[in-house]
């Protein structure tokens, strides 16, 4: 049972760190895209409307990018960590 409730609390941790991981990582690339914008439109005049589409358009490229589903890595790789190492333990 206390196995159970090791995966229960393991999983709960993992997903506390998935939100954070998932946070911090937006606010990064949001910062990049508003800098981006700022350094490259802003001396045109560029209207805070099409900086807002801009950041957005850029965060709905992220949602379907390849570094938003690395962050699922914080659930597999220590699933496979316990695995192997419960492997090898009850390996005789």
């Amino acid at each position: 049972m206390k196995f159970v409730y090791l995966i229960f609390f393991g999983y709960l941790a993992l997903t506390a760190l998935y939100g954070l991981i998932s946070v911090y990582s937006r606010s990064v690339r949001r910062e990049k895209l508003e800098k981006h914008w700022d350094r490259h439109h802003l001396a045109e005049g560029g209207e805070p409307a099409e900086r807002t589409a801009f950041v957005e358009a850029g965060m709905a490229d992220y949602q379907h990018g390849f570094r938003r589903k690395l962050i699922v890595l914080v659930y597999v790789l220590p699933t496979l960590a316990v695995i192997a190492i419960l492997i090898a333990v009850n390996y005789n």
